[in-house]
């Protein structure tokens, strides 16, 4: 049964390896219908700042699929990344990216490696919330939320199990963000606790991408936060070979799209030399997640045959391994000639009855809210006209008998009482008022906010400062 696909040709590179990786398509009988949308930099300069026109969105929720090459976001302040647009509106939560290294046929230092990256697509800083608050200080927050730890963890485990792996691995920063990444771990331990049959570890992200860059083959499946897993999904494909064999999968309940890990290559585009492999496997993930796993067999064991006998693109070429430098289409032509080969000395793949990569596990029932008290508040304000004490003094002035100012920090560090007079001070100050531990109504917040105002000083925002369950949900400074 013929299956339609939504299809963007992108930018840059994107018409060159998409009509090449659609050929390939063609050729191998892979039986699909193609609904073309305009995405990118045409959109963006159309005046759609998100780079994609509303007609596509009705493709894309039709079709269920997306085959998207790469594109080029437009410059500027008011143009949102088109991508995270994607993921986060249509909810393609697990971004799975393979790193497979293709030695001796591909130069690497690291020939066994075989680790598939499991990140989390939808949340962290790549929320996108950022504001300016003062002249010196820019935000960005990063959101972690119990519901988008499980469905990813749960995803990586249930991805491992599905294909045979043995380990999944967690990279966190929790020595650090305690909260958001502590969050995250934490629902690392209590799902894997479900999965005997899988090991499990954990790694701070510093040492954990140290180790995958050294010595990749102690790992098999990553799961991690969004930034980190965008970070280390593009070092482990190059470590692997190449960023530009690098394919990858955006999966979500109801719609996903398959696109190569690289970008548009401007200073390519045209010419004819891309490699269209990333985009080739991420079709070929494509057609395993559409059930069509015969054909992307054969188009996978044809592509690991073009590489065993040396047609190689200029980003892999090596006079001592490659024995023919060609381009996109050359590439292209070279995997159709070699439909219903595999390779003989790389590994076959096979894909008969393998798992779709849409494993949406039943949802968790959701918990009962926490006991929450409300205890203090951090009140951000711009200041420059003076010391730590200075402000300190200031702030004291709009005390109450519930409200008592406890310490107050300049990006993240004390500064009073007892700063360092080492420390770098911006005009951005966080004060933190509280009750010595007892509750605190927001009425008592507003009216704090009002004798600040009152007095001049110029508060920027408001954070509450809240237990649940009894355990502080909030950071706390030095001292306390």
């Amino acid at each position: 049964m013929t299956q339609r696909v939504t299809v963007a040709f992108g930018d840059g590179i994107g018409p060159e390896i998409m009509t090449a990786a659609l050929s390939v398509l063609d050729a191998a009988g892979a039986d699909l219908r193609y609904d073309v949308t305009d995405i990118g930099e045409r959109v963006y300069n159309a005046g759609h700042t998100s780079g994609i026109a509303p007609e596509s969105w009705d493709s894309l929720r039709r079709n269920g699929v997306f085959l998207k090459a790469p594109i080029t976001t437009a410059q500027g302040g008011g143009f949102k990344s088109l991508n995270v647009t994607i993921r986060k509106t249509v909810g393609l939560y697990a971004n799975v990216r393979p790193c497979t290294a293709y030695a001796p046929f591909v130069r690497t230092r690291h020939p066994g490696m075989d680790v598939v990256i499991v990140r989390e697509n939808e949340e962290d800083l790549y929320a996108g919330i950022e504001h300016r608050q003062t002249t010196e200080v820019y935000q960005c927050l990063k959101i972690v939320s119990r519901p988008g730890c499980e469905r990813i963890v749960r995803y990586a485990f249930e991805y491992a199990r599905a294909n045979g792996r043995r380990k999944v691995s967690c990279f966190t920063k929790d020595n650090i963000m305690k909260l958001t990444d502590g969050l995250f771990h934490q629902v690392f331990n209590e799902i894997g606790a479900e999965y005997p049959d899988i090991e499990k570890d954990h790694w701070i992200i510093d040492i954990g991408a140290a180790r995958l860059a050294d010595t990749p083959e102690m790992f098999d499946v990553i799961v991690t936060p969004n930034l980190y897993g965008d970070i280390i999904s593009d070092v482990a494909a190059q470590i692997a070979g190449s960023v530009g064999m690098g394919g990858s999968a955006n999966i979500g309940g109801t719609i996903a799209m398959f696109e190569a890990v690289h970008g548009s290559a401007p200073d390519l585009a045209g010419k004819g030399v891309a490699n269209p492999s990333g985009l080739l496997l991420s079709a070929v993930m494509m057609l395993n997640h559409l059930g069509r796993g015969e054909v992307a067999e054969r188009i996978h064991n044809a592509w690991l045959a073009t590489l065993e006998d040396g047609i190689h693109t200029p980003d892999v070429y090596d006079p001592a391994i490659s024995r023919e430098r060609v381009g996109t289409d050359g590439f292209a032509q070279a995997v159709i000639a070699r439909l219903g080969r595999r390779p003989e000395r790389l590994t076959p793949v096979s894909y008969a009855g393998a798992a779709p990569l849409r494993l949406e596990p039943a949802e968790a029932a959701r918990r009962p809210a926490a006991s929450k008290t409300t205890v203090g508040v951090d009140l951000f304000v711009e200041f420059r006209d003076g010391s730590p004490d200075t402000l300190a003094a200031r702030l004291q002035s709009v005390e109450d008998n519930r409200l008592k100012l406890k310490m107050v920090t300049n990006r993240g560090v004390k500064v009073w009482p007892d700063g360092a007079p080492e420390t770098l001070l911006t005009d951005h100050w966080r004060c933190r008022f509280m009750n010595g531990g007892g509750p605190v109504t927001v009425q008592e917040i507003a009216a704090l906010q009002l004798r600040a105002a009152e007095a001049g000083i110029a508060f920027i925002k408001t954070e509450h400062l809240c237990d649940f369950d009894g355990q502080p949900g909030y950071s706390l400074g030095q001292g306390q």
